[in-house]
């Protein structure tokens, strides 16, 4: 089978139409994403704001490794969620019976956007705080 050069690059381009949809698709049903992720958290319970303290940078120089704490005494679980990027589920901590509810990683951001972490207590209601975080440079191929 020959291929021309003529050809090669007709379906090259097709090739690169057709991983452009997706990615766009992806950006855009980001906030129904980020809904589904929280209520699957939650359950679709209701949300109180505060009760958690969540650390971030307010300017991040690289959006591939952006430090972020959270301190949420008296939670069973936290997650983390990051409502810019395709995925925004970015991590999650467990925590026992006799954790501090304390955790922090580094996590990686596609461009500027709000960080969310939101905590189950003990009790079983739900809290969340969010901050904004300025990415200098993109970290998920943005």
């Amino acid at each position: 089978m020959n291929i021309s050069r003529r050809k090669a690059l007709a379906f090259g381009g097709a090739a690169l139409t057709v991983t452009l949809v997706p990615v766009s698709f992806a950006q855009a049903a980001s906030e129904e994403v980020m809904k589904a992720a929280v209520d699957a958290f939650t359950g679709g319970a209701a949300i109180a704001e505060g009760g958690i303290e969540l650390t971030t940078p307010e300017i991040a120089e690289n959006g591939n490794t952006v430090p972020v704490a959270i301190s949420a005494p008296g939670a069973k679980r936290v997650i983390l969620l990051a409502s810019g990027n395709p995925n925004p589920g970015v991590a999650d901590f467990a925590f026992g019976a006799l954790a501090a509810g304390n955790g922090s990683t580094r996590i990686r951001l596609a461009g500027t956007q709000d960080v969310v972490a939101i905590a189950e207590m003990a009790d079983g209601s739900f809290a969340q705080v969010a901050k904004a975080v300025k990415v200098t440079i993109g970290g998920c191929g943005g």
